[in-house]
């Protein structure tokens, strides 16, 4: 069968809910923005319109899905290559605009090949990263001074100042939204403080959960406050938050360029399911 487009979600998750949902830790970037879509409706990521999409075999089954929320790249389940290249020259062929693909490192390679091919974009490596799943919490023994809580709206100054640094220091792929993630967050009590004598020194936030599982996200500990062990407390804290509100699991991704990151997340108890590139789109050359 040849890729089936829609831009309405609820079409999209009735076609391919399935499929996400029987794999939710490998499809955590899909049912969360689908989520945050059903939230705060189509606009909720800025740019144009999502798009959404699934490939089918002969018998029906969905084997493969992808979403686009721009100006984020676009997002791609495990897939074959075919599958993958067929995906690009549909959207290319559409006129769609992709600022670059964001998936597994096979149908990300595959998915960009074609879209040169098809747009004369070559794409360049951004951001590298690894998908982690929570075997077991495994809180800091001894845990640092201080206690975590909740961030309210009386802290969006220091949340919104954090968040900015965050951006311009980790460089994510996207535009900045720390206004619109401080607010989402805070709504429903997304956002975790660490405090040391009285003064917050560490940050951690979660997404909505989505087939059971809450990503973990953003981490942020400003450079004077880092080597006290903050960052993982908060991690802890925001990951026991998440399953104490219901969810069955909590996933996060890390930058692989950033070792101490990598390992102190598997001390506390996440193991690594894969590896991710973003591949960005450069302008054309024809």
């Amino acid at each position: 069968m040849a890729w089936q487009l829609t831009d309405d979600l609820e079409t999209y998750l009735a076609a391919a809910g399935g499929f996400l949902r029987a794999r939710p830790a490998e499809h955590t970037i899909m049912l969360t923005a689908a989520e945050a879509i059903r939230a705060r409706g189509p606009g909720a990521f800025g740019g144009s319109a999502p798009l959404f999409g699934w490939h089918a075999a002969p018998d029906g089954t969905v084997r493969a899905a992808f979403l686009h929320t721009p100006p984020y790249p676009v997002v791609l389940t495990v897939m074959t290559a075919d599958q993958a290249a067929a995906l690009a020259g549909e959207l290319a062929g559409r006129g769609r605009q992709a600022a670059g693909v964001n998936a597994a490192l096979a149908p990300g390679a595959a998915f960009a090949a074609a879209w040169q091919e098809r747009t004369g974009q070559a794409a360049r490596t951004g951001m590298r990263t690894r998908l982690y799943a929570l075997d077991a919490l495994l809180p800091p023994d001894p845990p640092p001074p201080g206690q975590g809580r909740t961030a309210t709206a009386a802290d969006r100054d220091l949340l919104l100042a954090w968040l900015h640094a965050f951006h311009a220091e980790v460089g994510p792929e996207g535009p900045n939204q720390a206004g619109r993630v401080v607010s989402d967050q805070i709504g429903y009590g997304g956002l975790i403080l660490w405090e040391h004598e009285g003064r917050p020194v560490s940050v951690a936030g979660r997404n909505r959960a989505a087939a059971g599982q809450a990503r973990i996200g953003p981490v942020y500990t400003p450079p004077g406050l880092r080597g006290h062990g903050y960052g993982g407390a908060v991690t802890a804290a925001v990951t026991q938050a998440a399953l104490d509100a219901g969810a069955e699991g909590t996933v996060l991704f890390t930058d692989l360029a950033n070792p101490t990151s990598n390992t102190l997340y598997q001390r506390l108890g996440y193991r690594p399911l894969s590896d991710w590139a973003v591949l960005r789109f450069a302008a054309p050359t024809r």
